[in-house]
């Protein structure tokens, strides 16, 4: 009685206008749906997502506004300043020299930069390479990060301010500060200016396009950046594309690296970004577009020492390796591996699972800002969309 009753409520309903099975949405419909509705949720500006599965990027769509004042849509291919996900930048370069010999992991960045860099309480345990990656060098952000006079002895009277009051190498927190300096030993060690670096060896080898200084990208395609005001309202901000065409011209070269912002200042965009993520998620390779062959950017080992913890606690509760972050509170029931970003009013999330074989990437120029489980709700809210249009 019961399975009748069902089967003749399925039978009706395909009568009716509107619930015949060739009017149901399809996966992208609802997938959009979703990201409407999350868009709406979080006061977003505008959103771009890519969702990767086996090597390929199997959804890629932009959202909303790319300038609020216009009214310009968004679409693939704009640039985002990136933020702190920038640093896996910086840190697989590092990789690719330490592959070569050039730099060492244990290494004193004493040596390296040609100035002492020294927790004054802890004189005689050296600060190194490794410590920088995994943001357990006991340096912070209190003195500022934009140029190395703040941790240079012969530079600043304060420079004592910029170290933490626990032994190098013990404890974690984040700090802007180290991987400017890591660009700049990058910088030195390699004798190519740190922006071009990193377009020559990661970038252009991917066949991505992106980049540091602003004047060597198509500004037609950066994306204006919002921060959220309390009045709900949003308001641009236009030095996350400064030029810094000054700092440039006067350029110290192995020591004006923080102009460039190893830390936070790459450009690229969100389509071209999952490209690098799968690079990370095949441990330094990437499919070759249009072969069966691949791009080697780092070995294996590099590859998982990124991707491994280093130091635990982070403030999130999380495990840290080099510029990657190990979470499991970014999407239920997975444990992923990747990056955030925040300055200026940008959101950014690149998360992958290695094993599973899929990742994320989520950009948004301006949003509320509301957080859950030590993520921007709107990355996780992108994040869970993006799995059950993957999983269908």
């Amino acid at each position: 009685m019961q399975l009748r009753h069902i089967l003749g409520v399925m039978a009706a309903a395909l009568l009716i206008p509107g619930l015949s099975a060739c009017s149901q949405p399809s996966k992208q419909e609802v997938l959009e749906k979703e990201i409407a509705a999350l868009m709406e949720k979080n006061n977003a500006v505008g959103l771009a997502v890519v969702a990767v599965q086996n090597d390929s990027i199997v959804y890629n769509n932009s959202f909303g506004y790319k300038n609020l004042e216009n009214k310009t849509e968004l679409k693939n291919g704009d640039l985002f300043r990136i933020a702190s996900i920038s640093k896996s930048f910086t840190a697989t370069a590092i990789l690719q020299l330490v592959e070569q010999g050039k730099i060492f992991l244990e290494g004193d960045v004493s040596d390296y930069l040609g100035f002492p860099v020294r927790n004054p309480q802890y004189p005689d345990i050296p600060i190194t390479i490794r410590m920088l990656l995994s943001h357990a060098s006991s340096l912070n952000d209190s003195e500022g990060y934009f140029n190395l006079n703040v941790i240079n002895p012969d530079s600043s009277a304060t420079w004592a301010g910029a170290y933490n009051n626990y032994e190098p190498g013990t404890k974690y927190e984040y700090c802007n500060l180290g991987y400017n300096t890591l660009g700049t030993i990058l910088e030195k060690v390699s004798g190519e200016r740190f922006d071009q670096y990193i377009v020559n060896h990661i970038l252009k080898p991917l066949e991505v396009y992106g980049g540091y200084e602003v004047t060597s990208l198509d500004s037609a395609r950066f994306v204006t950046l919002y921060e959220y005001m309390p009045d709900s309202t949003f308001q641009a901000s236009p030095n996350a594309y400064a030029k810094r065409t000054k700092e440039i011209e006067n350029y110290k070269f192995g020591y004006s690296t923080p102009v460039f912002s190893p830390t936070g200042g790459l450009k690229i965009s969100a389509q071209d970004l999952a490209k690098v993520m799968m690079m990370h998620m095949n441990l330094g390779k990437a499919p070759k577009p249009g072969s069966s062959d691949s791009i080697q950017i780092i070995d294996r080992h590099s590859a998982e020492l990124m991707q491994t913890r280093m130091i635990y606690p982070t403030d999130e509760g999380d495990a840290y390796g080099f510029a990657i972050r190990i979470s499991d509170q970014l999407l239920p029931g997975y444990t992923m591996a990747g990056h955030t970003g925040s300055a200026y009013g940008v959101f950014t999330s690149m998360f992958w699972d290695k094993d599973r074989k899929f990742g994320f990437v989520v950009m948004t120029n301006g949003c509320n800002a509301q957080r859950d489980h030590n993520f921007m709700t709107i990355h996780r809210d992108a994040a869970a969309a993006l799995k059950r249009y993957i999983a269908e």
